[in-house]
């Protein structure tokens, strides 16, 4: 796996000194509580004893139910070191989040707009267009994202000025006009950080610790540095074919404010209960702004608001966000009408995705997504054939099959590109194959084309 491709995705405690754990009390003589916490301890075990994850914590808090908040594995291989449960990761993408919330502060303080014109605040070659603030927040902009350039692999290791990335990445074409699709992209949330330190007169690192970190009472969080000693921070590993390897270098002027910042799963969650629940970082109707979906210039809603993804998970609304940068993965998700925190961190880029561990931890607590499937309503083959359009760094095409009474798809990218997914069907020409939609459009009484809605994408193909 690319690591790249993925940033940018309590009450009493009981030590359990043994195994480096902390879980809360209560489970003695509660059956149920036992089963769901051996349940979590599983789904978390499982990808470190394959040998596909070194280490991991998590935090899984509902209301004022601390359910497991725990390490895994190791924090450091080398050292043998058991992960402590408050063990501080980069959390990559995650970071995305506190950017929003960031620039919705400084919005609610009337400092600026998120209709302005980014380029109000910093210098930039928009090539003619105009690009708002908004659209720096939901993917929408259009520009080329920088880690989906060549030079990109060649600058990462390096500490240098900023101006040296935005200066060949602003050379580049726009892969679309701002507004008429989401793709997601970096190089949009760098240009935000860059925003916040003009108009709060503060580096990013010092905004963040000062006006989201302590407000929240984040004890661990800090901005990552490739060469500063952070006390209780794991090691990160990425991975080849024969399993763990110390992770590529990348110097963290680059993350910066798409994916630069470092916590552990209880600052996630003292991060959640400070947003979403208290008020503490936003007011109420800066926070309403903050969670709501965007639009394309078409009017169609997408997924994404700004710098968080708002698509619901297990048939419940969810506001969430997952990260990926070198030798770590990581997944934040809050579901508020249950008050249910799951946060999930591995020090592992690799074949194992804490997604897939939050969703399943999820599901452990709040039970299993309804049914929604329709039975097909037509011919299934109206459908089929090859669809063709934008994705993230390159051109996505799409090719649809009827098998038995099933719909499947193959391409896309990913490990999976050559093999035929099965899609459900959702009724209105839509499917689905997990989060990710297939909304067919119709016109004269055939089928021209193929919206994408994966949340942190809504990319439209043509039919071929």
């Amino acid at each position: 796996m690319n690591p790249f491709s993925r940033w940018f995705s309590l009450s009493a405690l009981v030590w359990l000194t043994s195994c480096g754990t902390e879980a809360v009390p209560g489970g003695g003589g509660d059956a149920a509580r036992q089963a769901l916490v051996a349940k979590i301890d599983s789904i978390v075990s499982a990808p470190i004893a394959a040998g596909k994850v070194v280490g991991a914590s998590i935090a899984v808090v509902k209301g004022r139910d601390t359910i497991a908040v725990r390490g895994f594995g190791k924090a450091n291989v080398e050292l043998d070191v058991p992960t402590p449960p408050r063990a501080s990761y980069e959390i990559g993408s995650v970071t995305k989040q506190f950017t929003g919330a960031a620039i919705m502060q400084l919005v609610e303080q009337g400092k600026l707009s998120l209709d302005d014109d980014f380029t109000k605040y910093v210098p930039y070659n928009t090539q003619g267009r105009k690009v708002t603030v908004r659209q720096l927040l939901d993917h929408t902009s259009g520009m080329k994202g920088y880690t989906e350039i060549a030079e990109f692999r060649q600058l990462g290791p390096f500490r240098l000025a900023a101006d040296t990335l935005l200066k060949i990445v602003s050379k580049k074409p726009f892969d679309f006009e701002p507004g008429e699709e989401e793709i997601y992209n970096n190089t949009a949330f760098f240009l935000a950080g860059l925003v916040i330190e003009k108009v709060s007169g503060q580096s990013y690192e010092e905004y963040v610790q000062k006006n989201l970190f302590d407000k929240a009472g984040m004890r661990e969080a800090h901005y990552c540095s490739e060469v500063k000693i952070h006390k209780g921070k794991a090691t990160g590993y990425d991975s080849d074919s024969a399993g763990p390897v110390l992770k590529g270098p990348l110097s963290h002027v680059w993350p910066y404010a798409a994916g630069s910042l470092c916590a552990s799963a209880l600052d996630l969650v003292a991060w959640n209960e400070a947003l979403h629940q208290k008020g503490l970082i936003l007011g109420a109707e800066a926070y309403r702004e903050f969670i709501t979906p965007s639009k394309l210039n078409d009017g169609t809603t997408i997924g994404y608001a700004k710098g968080i993804a708002v698509y619901d998970r297990l048939g419940r609304r969810a506001l969430h966000h997952g990260g990926g940068i070198n030798g770590f993965l990581s997944q934040n998700t809050y579901f508020p009408d249950d008050s249910l925190s799951v946060v999930v961190l591995f020090n592992t880029a690799g074949p194992a995705g804490p997604d897939d561990a939050a969703e399943a931890i999820a599901e452990a607590v709040l039970g299993k997504a309804p049914d929604i499937s329709k039975p097909v309503d037509g011919d299934l083959a109206r459908f089929g054939g090859s669809y063709a359009g934008k994705g993230r760094g390159q051109a996505t095409e799409l090719t649809f099959a009827v098998a038995g009474n099933v719909l499947t798809v193959k391409g896309g990218g990913g490990p999976a590109a050559d093999s035929a997914r099965t899609l459900t069907y959702l009724g209105n020409n839509t499917f689905a194959r997990e989060y990710t939609r297939y909304i067919f459009a119709e016109a004269g009484g055939k089928v021209t084309g193929v919206r994408i809605d994966a949340g942190y994408a809504s990319n439209k193909l043509a039919r071929r």
